[in-house]
């Protein structure tokens, strides 16, 4: 005599269904957890490689800041010259930029530091009157800001 197959019954077929629905679902946030953990790793490497990009930059300023101050001693300098414009062609490669200051400029202590103030007729008080050393940012974010003399 054959064996009659056995078919599931209504209660077991429907208990069947809600297992499969529950391990799917399981799997589908595991699989988001997933890709939000990816997305997260990919936001915090991104975040340090900006700083250590940052920390970098940030020490070789005071290199630019020397050969600036060199190059107003020894004016005559082509070498250093041509140095100074590669680092600095280089550092803006990277993202760095001058922040730009000319006497008249209103001063914004976001991106200005005061060391002081002088005396300049032509300019009304508070105004920027000369840059006393650059101020730089790295992709917007101010890494230094000018330091600035005020009118009086």
């Amino acid at each position: 005599m054959e064996e009659q197959q056995k078919q599931p019954n209504t209660t077991e077929l429907d208990e069947l269904k809600k297992q499969c629905e529950e391990y799917l679902n399981g799997w589908r946030r595991a699989k988001a957890d997933l890709i939000n953990y990816q997305k997260d790793e990919a936001k915090r490497f991104e975040e340090m490689m900006n700083y250590s990009r940052e920390v970098v930059i940030g020490d070789l300023v005071p290199v630019l800041d020397s050969m600036e101050l060199a190059l107003r001693v020894e004016t005559n300098n082509d070498g250093l010259q041509r140095i100074k414009i590669q680092l600095e062609d280089m550092l803006k490669k990277y993202g760095l930029e001058k922040i730009k200051v000319s006497p008249g400029d209103p001063f914004d202590a976001s991106i200005h530091e005061s060391v002081g103030e002088m005396e300049v007729k032509e300019l009304e008080s508070g105004k920027i009157a000369a840059e006393i050393s650059s101020g730089y940012k790295l992709k917007n974010k101010v890494i230094r800001p000018a330091r600035v003399k005020l009118s009086k």
